[in-house]
């Protein structure tokens, strides 16, 4: 019976990397995300394929890499990338398999006729307001199950007024003059905040993590009512609820790059089909393994071949699934328009190896990353390292960077020029091929001809 599938929230949070209590920071305030982590699992090794909003939210809709489903990277203004015209994307096979569909936030993807939700308030509607956003739900999840709500958040990207916490420049994180109706602000000191290693602990750095984490705890508060607005309305307790962010935090060093911090993000599963409660699963996962996971929970017909991406529904109840998979791969190519850097990865376990295909150019700032006081505040001080690496050697990289990250975590000592590593690197280089022929990557033919 219909009643009996479960309802499926997908939250798509806009440049969060793992900051929550559940990952490990104990800093930052994130109750509600901390309590779907008690009630869930959350994943260690979770990436997103491409660490640029709209490429990466097109992964995560359609099971396929951007390479392939078209979206280079972004989908607005004068960058005007977009699917091709035969994708066959998440809202379309829900409607098919008898789902109510309904998105609210964010979209970011394009064209819209391609993702058609059956319900959705106007982009821009709610703003930064996500505890209305959540509200806002209300009527849609009253109605008979089952129902899909895609709710995506605009905290904590960067933009959205000026801040009073950023003495150096009006940077934003979206940080309201007075609080939104029925919430209130929270607001964290430049001096409690955890300055991660690939980030520089320079008074701007700071300053801009404070506002950060404010914006993150919106966040939090948004997913807090929703969750209220679900027990409320009698759907919480048959509602599979998952978390994501479609790239890491607003920062160099994370968004646009595919190091650990732009990649490695927090996967958040609450499931009543699962037992686990308050558990971790180090299983790999990538975002385009989202929407066959989402098919298969919502026991929706469909063809796993036809995504590059497979479903991750038996490994959630396993905090080592080792018969799972022995790699995930990475594809970046753009960000803005003129941000044309594309980057390959294959990252196992314990190794990661990168090919960056255009090494040749300088690495290539998207604007609001160029901006960040952070950085600004680093290059006014010529500053020889930004976190752990040297700003050489972020802005000029080779063509092949491997790490052993047992050893080295945050990616520092690249061996790829190591002799001893010849024969592992050439192995990476092999397996690449192969996704990229598996994939359809057009970006192959640089091995031939570059």
């Amino acid at each position: 019976m219909a009643s009996e599938r479960p309802n499926i929230v997908l939250i798509v949070s806009d440049d969060h990397g793992r900051d929550t209590g559940a990952y490990g920071n104990g800093a930052i305030r994130t109750p509600h995300l901390d309590e779907l982590a008690a009630e869930g699992v959350h994943f260690t090794n979770a990436f997103c394929t491409t660490a640029s909003c709209a490429a990466s939210r097109s992964v995560i809709l359609t099971g396929l890499y951007n390479h392939a489903n078209g979206t280079y990277g972004h989908t607005h203004g004068e960058h005007h990338f977009a699917c091709f015209e035969d994708t066959v994307t998440l809202p379309r096979l829900l409607n098919e398999a008898g789902y109510r569909t309904a998105r609210v936030g964010k979209m970011h993807y394009a064209p819209e006729s391609l993702f058609p939700f059956q319900q959705g308030h106007p982009q821009g509607r709610f703003g930064r307001d996500d505890v209305q956003m959540s509200e806002a739900c209300r009527e849609f999840v009253r109605g008979e199950e089952p129902f899909f709500l895609y709710w995506c958040s605009m905290n904590p990207h960067r933009g959205g007024g000026p801040l009073t916490a950023n003495p150096y420049r009006p940077d934003r994180f979206g940080n309201p003059e007075q609080p939104f109706p029925d919430d209130r602000e929270q607001l964290f000191e430049e001096a409690d905040v955890a300055v991660p290693p690939w980030l520089p602990d320079i008074p701007e750095a700071r300053a801009e993590l404070a506002q950060y984490y404010q914006s993150v705890a919106r966040l939090d508060r948004g997913i807090g009512r929703l969750m209220r607005v679900l027990r409320e309305e009698g759907r919480y307790d048959n509602t599979v609820i998952l978390y994501v962010s479609d790239n890491g935090a607003a920062f160099p060093g994370a968004k646009t790059t595919l190091y650990e911090p732009g990649m490695n993000l927090p996967l958040i599963v609450r499931s009543p089909q699962h037992s686990r409660r308050g558990g971790a699963c180090d299983g790999l996962v990538t975002w385009a393994d989202l929407t066959p996971t989402i098919l298969d929970l919502a026991g929706a017909d469909h063809d796993p071949e036809a995504f590059h991406g497979r479903s991750f529904r038996s490994i959630i109840d396993r905090e080592s699934p080792s018969d799972w998979r022995e790699a995930a791969f990475a594809s970046h190519t753009f960000h803005e328009v003129t941000n044309y850097y594309p980057m390959r990865v294959v990252r196992e376990p314990r190794w990661k190896f990168i090919w960056n295909l255009a090494h040749g150019l300088t690495y290539s700032y998207a604007s609001d990353l160029w901006e960040a006081a952070t950085w600004q505040g680093t290059l006014r001080r010529g500053l020889s390292h930004y976190g752990r690496r040297s700003v050489d050697a972020y802005l000029h990289r080779p063509r092949f960077e491997l790490y052993d990250l047992q050893t080295d975590p945050d990616e520092v000592n690249d061996l790829a020029g190591d002799p001893a590593q010849a024969q592992r690197v050439a192995g990476f280089c092999e397996r690449l091929q192969a996704f990229q022929r598996q994939t359809k990557d057009p970006w192959i033919h640089k091995w031939e001809y570059e």
